[in-house]
């Protein structure tokens, strides 16, 4: 997956000088949103979103969150835009139970926003895996950490368990803009 932004937002964060630490992963500015993502937000509304959800305890969150990614990763075979879509960076829901990974990233938010967890709780991200290739998962803020639903794991894991270099997400509090976190 090419992801237009990750480079500039690679090199923005190491001259700003960030520094990770647990719990929730802090943004440091705005940046564009990737190639793809806003027509995606004018084909699904639901995506650009910061609908209200249902109130649960992180506990619950968890087990909705575990249950939502093994259900989506299962369902879906990986598959490269160009194969499924015809052309590269398509951000889309799964095609014919195939896609690529911000399309799985994609349909994790649609089960969750359908399963009543809140918009603003949701933000799609851009890393670099533990290989150094573009990568797109979802990142999850709950109030002890921010957790990552990712096509390549069944597990949930707090984002600093995850071996990625993480580059930009959607802002929680307005999911049409995009931010820095490296």
């Amino acid at each position: 997956m090419k992801i237009s932004v990750l480079g500039f937002a690679l090199l923005s964060a190491v001259a700003c000088g960030t520094s990770a630490f647990a719990g929730q992963l802090q943004a440091t500015r705005a940046n564009a949103a990737p190639e793809g993502f806003s027509s995606a937000c004018q084909r699904y509304s639901w995506l650009c979103t910061t609908k209200a959800g249902v109130k649960m305890s992180d506990s619950d969150a968890l087990v909705l969150l575990t249950k939502v990614n093994r259900q989506v990763n299962a369902a879906i075979r990986p598959a490269e835009d160009t194969v499924v879509y015809g052309r590269s960076n398509y951000w889309a829901l799964p095609k014919d139970g195939r896609g690529d990974c911000e399309d799985y990233a994609v349909a994790k938010t649609k089960a969750l926003l359908d399963a009543g967890f809140p918009a603003n709780k949701m933000a799609v991200s851009v890393v670099l895996d533990r290989n150094g290739n573009n990568h797109a998962v979802l990142m999850v803020r709950l109030a002890d950490a921010d957790y990552v639903l990712d096509n390549m794991t069944s597990t949930i894991k707090s984002w600093d368990r995850t071996g990625y270099t993480f580059l930009a997400r959607q802002k929680f509090e307005n999911k049409a803009a995009w931010e820095v976190i490296l």
